[in-house]
């Protein structure tokens, strides 16, 4: 399989991202969402230019990346917090590796300062990854949420906290 490329996100990727989304909910281990949003509330949400796809040769879109506002206040317009989904069936290709990479690269460009994210205790390949990438663990938060549904339903979640200086 070749390298993917990495674009921006635009409506017509919306079939694969919310399909990739929903594959991600299903392990719960990677979101406290219980379901895909609708479409115009995730892109709502999201910041145009940080919102990223992994596309293969072909067109198909193997995972995505975004953004969003760490805050509303003006103080931290330059502080974002950042979400990666890989399809399942293209793991360990280095489609995570890439995004967030683009997805750095790319805030860099365009004048934030500093990309965050709080990634569950057990999600470890995540977690190692950006480590390797340059981010630094700057917390853990025990019980942060109970876990309304899916498979991992009344369970308490452990989440740790990674940012990047740009």
């Amino acid at each position: 399989m070749s390298i993917p490329h990495i674009r921006l996100m635009v409506d017509a990727d919306w079939g694969a991202v919310e399909r990739i989304y929903a594959l991600g909910i299903s392990t719960g281990s990677a979101t406290f969402e219980d379901s895909v949003p609708a479409k115009s509330d995730f892109f709502g949400a999201k910041i145009p230019e940080l919102s990223l796809v992994a596309e293969d040769a072909d067109g198909t879109v193997a995972g995505w990346a975004s953004a969003s506002p760490s805050s509303g206040r003006a103080a931290y317009r330059g502080v974002v917090e950042h979400s990666i989904y890989v399809d399942p069936g293209q793991s360990g290709r280095g489609i995570a590796k890439l995004l967030l990479q683009a997805l750095i690269e790319q805030a860099g460009i365009h004048g934030y300062w500093t990309i965050q994210s709080g990634i569950f205790a057990e999600n470890t390949p995540s977690r190692a990854l950006h480590l390797k990438m340059g981010f630094r663990e700057i917390g853990y938060r025990e019980r942060i949420a109970q876990r309304a549904s899916g498979p991992r339903a009344g369970e308490w979640q452990n989440t740790f906290l990674y940012e990047i200086r740009l």
